[in-house]
């Protein structure tokens, strides 16, 4: 009987297994610590998640807490598939699933292949309190789910999620955090850069320097030397 596991054993390479053990940084003490990985391509992950969004949400819980990174990255891209086609009270309980395994969407593309498409479009036209307990949550990885989900609100208009999260996790101490904040800054930036504008003046003197080089790259070489200036 097919399965997620077996369809991407097959599409295993060594080779590629042995590049993300060093790409995703699993060493002892890095963020990806302990992960394991199959070697198998993303394209090659999403045509085997095609196969399986007829799978319920309890038999995805089996791929989504594997050791296997691409078992766990397979079950969430079936979870953003099922979100797509699904109806009002099935979405609720894609995103309510999705919050009770954040501990298992625990490296950065994990989170950016996904947050977005499922907790950002599910609170779109809703309260917010749940984005912002992940942004003050003790996880990296929950505090990169909050504002990668703003993505989805940035491309519907709605920036002032964005700005709000950013200010919160100004002081945060990783650099993957600094580095999502910026991408956001960048990506709302776009829509309205007179509101970006007025965020880096107003918090410049404290934003790591990651993420302001983020937010700026799209600016002038004048433009980034004045906010590097700081």
């Amino acid at each position: 009987m097919p399965s997620i596991g077996n369809e991407l054993k097959k599409l295993a390479t060594p080779g590629r297994a042995k590049t993300n053990v060093w790409f995703f940084k699993t060493g002892k003490g890095q963020d990806g610590e302990g992960d394991s990985f199959l070697g198998v391509s993303v394209p090659a992950t999403r045509r085997v998640a095609k196969k399986f969004t007829h799978l319920p949400l309890e038999e995805l819980s089996t791929s989504l807490e594997s050791k296997f990174h691409e078992h766990r990255l397979c079950a969430l891209l079936v979870l953003v598939e099922k979100f797509k086609k699904a109806d009002e009270k099935e979405r609720k309980e894609i995103f309510d699933f999705y919050l009770s395994k954040t501990k298992f969407v625990n490296n950065w593309d994990l989170v950016d292949l996904s947050a977005d498409k499922i907790v950002g479009e599910y609170l779109f036209d809703k309260e917010k309190k749940s984005l912002y307990a992940l942004a003050k949550s003790d996880s990296l990885w929950e505090r990169r789910i909050a504002i990668v989900s703003t993505f989805a609100l940035i491309r519907r208009g709605e920036l002032k999620d964005t700005f709000k999260i950013s200010r919160i996790l100004l002081g945060d101490s990783h650099d993957l955090i600094y580095k999502a904040c910026g991408w956001m800054l960048r990506e709302a930036g776009k829509r309205d850069k007179n509101a970006l504008v007025q965020f880096l003046e107003a918090h410049k003197s404290k934003m790591p320097r990651t993420m302001l080089r983020y937010a700026i790259e799209k600016f002038s070489p004048q433009e980034r030397a004045h906010f590097m200036a700081k």
